[in-house]
């Protein structure tokens, strides 16, 4: 891997074909998320009964008899408001832009209102394929309003209910109907990529890397910067992100699947609904990831959550590279004190590298893939039985334990290397933390957790 320059120039490698997209849009509160979730047959979205919850296009996977394609969630397209509403329509905008077909949904128990007349003017203006879909149409009874949507000028309309299913599989008809047969390019190399259905190489094998962090600490900013576009909204309000938004990036190593996630508060600190179930899903991509990057303020140090935070990255079994953001803020001493902070609180993650980075300026920025691919390494690595067990004997000449002795040792799985230790009696914890510090000098094992199981005799 390399710097990010190198990632998106004209020296990337050629982009691959891309599954056809379809983005749902339309103004705030029309059901669009919920929509998107039937669409994808599973609850992959934020919902809540008000406006605003989504910000961030999230690109997800679906298939319908047999023909699988892309669907983009975005945020509510809004002609005005502030400076945060803004950057949500320049996301859904851009989505519209970028799509094979484009989604338009409106609500029937609102009826056609001056913004969504505005979406679809600019729609018709972008020259993408579009279908109007009408949300809540609940019962024959809603289907005679539903017929307004026609004045927005692009087509018949589709009756759904998204919340109850109705309608959806005819949706989902003239959806495949209406995308092209054949994969378009992608539109960047930071877009996302989609498995290759005829040599079954997936996306969803190359490594991913969570973003992870307290509220507000650059996340989004970095997400941004490693994929060289804008996909995840940056704001200066904390908890802008609220869903897990993932790009597979090309590298020289091949791809990796980067994973913008909510900022994690304490419980105590967290509000049911959006914020919760935004939590949860940042918690989930966690736990999914082969890499987290635990971004860290540098301006305000290591905090009680970013410990709590490095416990459960330690928690979930993945290797972890600490990011400390807005480095170039901090003066000498202030840095010092940093570093110091690091290896005192989080004692727990020693073994991670530490990159000090500015998200916003790109600095420091390109050392992260290069300690990204040395933690994936690691984490995959396999080590022989016979060097295992010469580099045991040697570890033992050179200090034997009290107590007992490791009669040999076989490396039972990787992610991360896990080895089990046949031994003739217990072995102390400090002896046991001697033979791990030891096989990682040994073996180069990089920055990844590492586990020793003891087998007593029976």
């Amino acid at each position: 891997m390399s710097g990010p320059s190198e990632l998106s120039g004209a020296d990337a490698p050629a982009p691959s074909e891309r599954r056809p997209v379809g983005a749902v849009a339309g103004r705030p509160n029309v059901g669009k998320s919920t929509l998107v979730n039937r669409l994808v047959g599973r609850r992959a979205t934020v919902v809540e009964e008000r406006p605003g919850v989504t910000r961030d296009r999230i690109n997800l996977e679906a298939e319908w008899n047999g023909r699988p394609f892309v669907v983009v969630d975005t945020g509510g397209w809004l002609q005005r408001g502030d400076e945060l509403d803004a950057k949500v329509s320049a996301q859904a905008e851009r989505a519209m832009a970028e799509a094979d077909l484009v989604l338009l949904v409106v609500d029937v128990a609102v009826g056609i209102t001056v913004e969504d007349e505005e979406v679809a003017r600019r729609v018709r203006r972008s020259g993408r394929p579009a279908l109007v879909v009408v949300n809540k149409v609940d019962n024959d009874r809603r289907e005679a309003d539903a017929w307004e949507a026609l004045s927005l000028g692009l087509g018949t309309p589709v009756m759904v209910s998204a919340l109850h299913g109705r309608g959806t599989g005819d949706l989902l008809d003239e959806v495949v109907g209406r995308l092209p047969d054949d994969a378009l390019p992608a539109a960047s190399p930071g877009a996302d990529a989609a498995p290759d259905a005829e040599d079954g190489a997936g996306v969803e094998e190359c490594p991913r890397v969570a973003i992870v962090g307290r509220p507000n600490v650059g996340k989004s900013t970095l997400f941004n910067r490693l994929i060289g576009e804008e996909r995840a909204v940056v704001h200066d309000l904390p908890g802008t992100t609220r869903d897990a938004v993932d790009t597979v990036l090309d590298t020289p190593d091949g791809p990796v699947r980067f994973v913008d996630t909510a900022g994690m508060r304490r419980a105590s600190r967290t509000e049911r609904g959006t914020e919760y179930f935004a939590v949860v899903r940042a918690l989930a991509a966690l736990d999914e990831a082969d890499v987290a990057l635990l971004v860290i303020d540098a301006t305000e140090g290591v905090t009680h959550q970013d410990q709590r935070l490095a416990e459960r990255i330690g928690a979930s079994g993945s290797p972890a590279v600490v990011v400390l953001n807005k480095w170039e803020l901090l003066d000498a001493p202030a840095r010092a004190g940093v570093l110091a902070d690091v290896g005192d609180r989080l004692a727990f993650l020693a073994q991670a590298p530490v990159v000090k980075i500015s998200a916003r300026t790109g600095r420091g920025v390109h050392r992260l893939l290069p300690a990204l691919r040395s933690a994936v390494e690691a984490y995959h690595q396999r080590i022989p039985t016979g060097e295992l067990n010469r580099a045991i004997r040697a570890i033992q000449a050179a200090h034997s334990a009290p107590g007992g002795r490791i009669r040999y040792a076989v490396q039972g799985a990787s992610d991360p290397p896990t080895f089990t230790l046949f031994t003739s009696g217990r072995l102390p914890a400090t002896y046991l933390r001697y033979v791990e510090r030891k096989l990682r000098e040994q073996f180069d094992i990089g920055p990844t957790p590492m586990k020793l199981r003891v087998r007593l005799p029976s």
